[in-house]
């Protein structure tokens, strides 16, 4: 695995993104009408992340006593941990759909001669800017306009954008754009444009909250129930007491057992509707709890880490599978939207998240496994998309699995975004 982060010609720098970053954290955007106005998407972001934050040390706690808010810890860490990076990550692609809506709104009052000018007037310089020229050209020549093309490809900017340097990539993921960009809703440019800064921004959102609501709203209550209690605190005491809506007692039981009797397995267990089947995945999260109570108790570092791998799969399937799907592959389409499933699809290759020091890309997952077609012409990470289950499951176990090499580096916790708005 290392020799693939190092030696992938695909892998971005630090520089690159830091200057993203920048250039997405200055939009300047409209105030809001009311003080009282309902939160944004960004809002609820930041809310979000922090809440993360503060769960991840506090079940951190649990697993290691020396991990202090602020701190860091060498125990395998839990699916809290990883939780904030992954929000704020979902901040950033909501903070590209706000550059994408503000070169569609600078458009509107002088369209642009050039897509450099298009492109700068938007404050987007260095590796970024030559990356976005890029894709924007390739839109162009598929018939989009140039402020619609820039807006666009905008919707990467925070994303894996080295990906593009291989032409298979870029040449599918400007298809797959001018495909959705065709088939928006409405007559002029920027407002099919606008439909896809749109659509991502939406499912971005809805995501975010859906599974902070579910799995982070369950951990609170977790914690809270934990620390009402008398006495010692054990496994038992969790699948006996602790009270979840949706979940079921003999449920997580069989779901906790299993744990314990396959924890050790090479690979860990990940095709849970075969070994668990007929279960409601909300037990799941009773049973990752109860798991993470015997992880602080368990007599060896190894059997400790197992059992919150364990516990991290269960909870992550449930987010995954009951949250996330619903979401991001909706039964139909939606109004004022392209397809949000061709949209992840076209977005897959690029996706990226900094897991505190350790940088995750699909692409090093892609190139890690077998070819999908054996075709030459088209390169792996394009026969993936983001909307499918099992290619975003499969990414994501093998994301805990890179991080598992180095535990501290996902305690260097994410600065939440700042919503622009005053």
């Amino acid at each position: 695995m290392e020799s693939l982060l190092v030696n992938n010609p695909l892998r971005r720098t630090v520089s690159t993104w830091a200057t993203a970053a920048l250039v997405l954290a200055s939009l300047v955007l409209l105030p809001r009408a009311h003080a009282d106005a309902a939160p944004t998407p960004l809002d609820d972001n930041r809310r979000i992340t922090l809440g993360y934050i503060e769960i991840a040390y506090e079940l951190g706690g649990l697993l290691d006593p020396t991990l202090q808010p602020g701190g860091s810890s060498l125990v395998r860490p839990n699916w809290f941990a990883f939780a904030p990076h992954a929000s704020r990550t979902g901040g950033q692609g909501m903070l590209s759909a706000a550059l994408a809506r503000e070169i569609i709104t600078t458009a509107r009052g002088e369209p642009a001669f050039s897509i450099l000018q298009s492109l700068t007037r938007a404050g987007l310089t260095g590796t970024v800017l030559l990356t976005l020229e890029q894709l924007s050209l390739d839109l162009v020549l598929q018939g989009l306009t140039i402020d619609a093309a820039t807006s666009v490809a905008s919707l990467t900017t925070s994303l894996n954008g080295a990906a593009l340097a291989d032409p298979r990539t870029l040449l599918a993921t400007s298809s797959r754009l001018a495909a959705l960009y065709w088939s928006a809703p409405g007559t002029h440019p920027l407002d099919k444009a606008e439909a896809l800064a749109n659509t991502l921004e939406r499912a971005l959102h809805e995501g975010n909250l859906a599974i902070y609501t579910d799995i982070g709203g369950s951990a609170r209550l977790f914690l809270d129930w934990r620390r009402g209690l008398t006495g010692e605190v054990t496994p038992e005491r969790v699948l006996a007491e602790f009270q979840l809506a949706g979940a079921v007692e003999s449920e997580a039981r069989l779901a906790y057992a299993y744990a314990l009797a396959h924890a050790h397995d090479t690979p860990r267990p990940y095709r849970l509707e075969e070994v668990l089947p007929a279960m409601s995945w909300k037990s799941l999260l009773v049973a990752a709890f109860a798991l993470y109570e015997e992880a602080r108790r368990a007599p060896t570092p190894a059997w400790r880490d197992a059992l919150i791998a364990m516990g991290n799969n269960y909870v992550a399937w449930r987010e995954q599978h009951d949250m996330a799907q619903p979401v991001f592959a909706p039964a139909q389409l939606l109004p004022g939207e392209v397809s949000r499933p061709a949209l992840l699809q076209a977005l897959t290759p690029l996706l990226r998240t900094d897991f505190g020091t350790q940088e995750w890309t699909y692409a090093d997952y892609a190139y890690s496994q077998p070819d999908r077609d054996g075709n030459p012409l088209t390169s792996p990470p394009t026969e993936y998309s983001w909307s499918v289950f099992w290619d975003r499951w499969t990414g994501i176990l093998y994301a805990f699995d890179q991080a598992y090499t180095d535990p501290a580096a996902l305690w260097v916790m994410p600065d939440p975004i700042v919503n622009p708005l005053p």
